[in-house]
């Protein structure tokens, strides 16, 4: 794979190229990818392998016209093929108001502050191997474990650069190293699985191999013999792991392409009080080693941390120009470039802040109610705000866990599940977006 002065270089060209060939302005974005992984099963090896991509992706616009490609070929006649592909493309193309280059006075100048998102060692196979033995071994060691889905370790570099006609010109590289094990506990009718998983940017950020694999066997082995609960409206509280997807879902309706679309259920609201005004929800896109940092956005212009939502309020819409130009509504730095197509919108290391109270405070003076451990399905609409999720987790009894429970549905509307939504004090920084256990009042609960 090739390294990021040199992918940087070949985004220039390929944008020189596009200006030289008659479009009005371009940018090009560059990606590439090396990952090796280790699998083992019941102390055996079931998987060893590497991969490696890289594809170049150029947009270009003629007028108020615009077109993407994108291609892995970097042979000598690839580039202007690729760029009269594009405009031929971009001829024959509606025009829209809205697309374009971002405006050259927002772009970041200067230096770009360095995120250390890049480990300087890379681990040998064999190292995977060991890690993955070690999270697999310490997972079946737990009593009532009686058999494994395996253990896996893996170790990812990745190169990432972007240049524009208008004067970006960056290049960024980081490092991914994971593990992860899945283990079966019980037996029968009562047999049941978990897993447990950790990711960071350097191996030295990864809690010890034994760590994973106990935390996966103790989670299998609690949720044996499950029983349902009969259909109710509960106060339910999630577990952290899950918990964040009620915040992905309140971002996801904070796109500004989605507003734009008229597919966000806050439209209408964003000036509301959606949470409790206690609740502040932040975004640090310049975190050291931080899982989706980012010192500039995917059309160039510089991210910072800031309150996505304070005093329970939102701050407004995430944009991208396109999107921002639609609205009539400020730039906030969170475009997203991929290889193929136009800029997306996304956040970057997003977390609500802790509250006061431990999970177990939170649980307290519940008489009966539900812990969610795990969700399933895709019943969740941005559009109208309605969500229902196939779950599985534990009865609250008294204040306390009581069992395991399956086959579950749980539903509600996001609105309010938001404003009667409590953050416990457990926060930890080990995903893109972190939450602390959460408690939402009034959901309402069936039987699958």
């Amino acid at each position: 794979m090739i390294d990021k002065a040199e992918a940087l270089a070949r985004c220039q060209d390929l944008v020189a190229l596009a200006r030289a060939r008659g479009a009005d302005a371009a940018d090009a974005a560059f990606r590439g990818e090396s990952a090796d992984s280790i699998s083992v099963r019941l102390g055996a090896l079931e998987d060893a392998s590497r991969s490696e991509s890289e594809g170049i992706g150029l947009r270009l616009f003629a007028g108020r016209r615009s077109a993407t490609v994108q291609t892995s070929d970097f042979s000598a006649g690839a580039f202007p093929a690729l760029v009269e592909r594009a405009l031929e493309m971009a001829r024959r193309t509606p025009e829209d108001p809205y697309a374009a280059l971002a405006p050259t006075d927002l772009l970041h100048r200067g230096e770009v502050p360095d995120l250390d998102l890049a480990d300087g060692t890379e681990p040998s196979p064999a190292e995977l191997r060991e890690w993955a033995a070690e999270c697999e071994d310490a997972a079946r060691a737990i009593t009532g474990v009686t058999n494994s889905n395996g253990a896996s370790a893996g170790a990812s570099r990745s190169v990432s650069a972007l240049a524009t006609s208008h004067g970006v010109a960056k290049a960024t590289e980081a490092t991914g190293r994971a593990l992860s094990a899945s283990v079966i506990a019980g037996a029968g009718s009562t047999m049941q699985t978990d897993h447990a998983w950790r990711s960071a940017r350097h191996a030295a950020d990864l809690p010890p191999a034994g760590e994973i694999g106990r935390e996966a066997g103790e989670r299998a082995v609690a949720r044996v013999g499950p029983s349902t609960i009969a259909g109710r409206n509960l106060p339910v509280v999630f577990d952290p792991r899950v918990g964040s997807g009620i915040i992905s879902h309140l971002i996801g309706a904070m796109s500004g392409a989605a507003a734009a679309r008229k597919a966000s259920f806050l439209l209408g609201h964003e000036a509301e009080q959606l949470l409790d005004p206690a609740i502040r929800i932040m975004e640090d896109p310049l975190r050291l080693r931080g899982l989706a940092s980012r010192a500039i956005d995917g059309e160039g212009l510089a991210t910072r941390p800031r309150a996505l939502v304070e005093q329970g309020r939102i701050f407004g819409w995430l944009t991208n120009t396109a999107a921002a130009r639609q609205l009539e509504a400020p730039l906030t730095g969170h475009a997203v470039r991929g290889v193929g197509g136009a800029p997306g919108i996304a956040t970057a290391n997003v977390y609500m802040e802790p509250g006061e109270v431990t999970p177990e405070g939170l649980m307290d003076g519940i008489a009966e109610g539900l812990y969610v451990t795990d969700l399933f399905g895709q019943g969740v609409n941005l559009v109208t705000g309605d969500y229902s999720r196939g779950a599985a987790g534990f009865r609250i009894v008294n204040g306390a866990l009581a069992g395991p429970v399956a086959e579950i549905t749980i539903a509600g509307h996001l609105l309010a599940m938001l404003r009667a939504l409590t953050p416990a004090n457990d926060l930890e920084f080990h995903r893109g977006l972190d939450v602390p256990t959460l408690r939402v009042d009034g959901m309402t609960i069936a039987s699958s």
